[in-house]
């Protein structure tokens, strides 16, 4: 069966995604200019993705300025959670919208103490098709993704894998009780996307976590010197 993609419905979605691009270059000269490391968090929903994120501001507020853009389509819950830190966090509810836009992004960032240098977090809604679309301007593009959704999804939705500067493996924990074959994971991972940095871990047991915000700051400082004029 062959469906007819509308010209009109193109022509929509190419402006569409023009305009999000203006916003997007808005967002990362202000990163730039301020010293900021945007990280956008994609997964699909159910990934540990928000309790990845709580980890993670544990484990930096004590040497970091942070702050934080947590999307879902309808409901406080994340922001609520994320609160609880301490850490400054803006609630974008996207509605009918299944993703963050770029403009979303900058107006949240108005509403949000975002001090220099630097992390901002931005949490997408979980989807793994529309985000890849979308740009926001960040500076890294992280792809948490939970051993619990199968290890065929980087060739079920490869644009999600291409586009990550890294792939967090998640609930590691409970590899003993699936039936998950590790090596056909990683081999589709490679075949998707080779560059990528990959590590597992386990937000809620805390494994591979200290790997994980390592790797964090040194892609904070790579951004600063690379900012740097020669």
């Amino acid at each position: 069966m062959h469906f007819h993609v509308d010209e009109t419905e193109t022509s929509v979605l190419q402006s569409l995604v023009a305009e999000n691009n203006r916003y997007a270059d808005d967002n990362r000269q202000f990163f730039k200019k301020n010293d900021i490391t945007a990280v956008h968090l994609v997964s699909s929903p159910g990934s540990g993705k928000t309790t990845l994120l709580m980890s993670t501001l544990n484990r930096l507020q004590a040497d970091h300025a942070l702050a934080v853009i947590a999307a879902d389509q309808d409901s406080e819950q994340d922001s609520k959670r994320i609160a609880q830190t301490g850490i400054s966090v803006k609630q974008i509810n996207t509605g009918q919208y299944c993703h963050l836009n770029a403009k979303m992004v900058h107006h949240a960032l108005k509403q949000l103490p975002v001090a220099e240098d630097g992390f901002v977090f931005i949490e997408d809604v979980g989807n793994l098709v529309v985000p890849e679309v979308f740009d926001l301007g960040e500076s890294y593009r992280v792809l948490v993704w939970s051993i619990t959704e199968g290890e065929d999804k980087p060739i079920k939705y490869p644009a999600m894998f291409e586009k990550a500067d890294l792939i967090f493996l998640n609930k590691i924990d409970l590899l003993p009780h699936l039936n998950f074959n590790s090596e056909k994971c990683l081999n589709y991972l490679r075949e998707i996307n080779p560059k990528a940095a990959v590590l597992t871990g386990s937000a809620a047991t805390q494994e591979g976590m200290c790997e994980w915000v390592n790797w964090l700051e040194k892609m904070a400082s790579k951004s600063k010197t690379a900012a740097v004029p020669a």
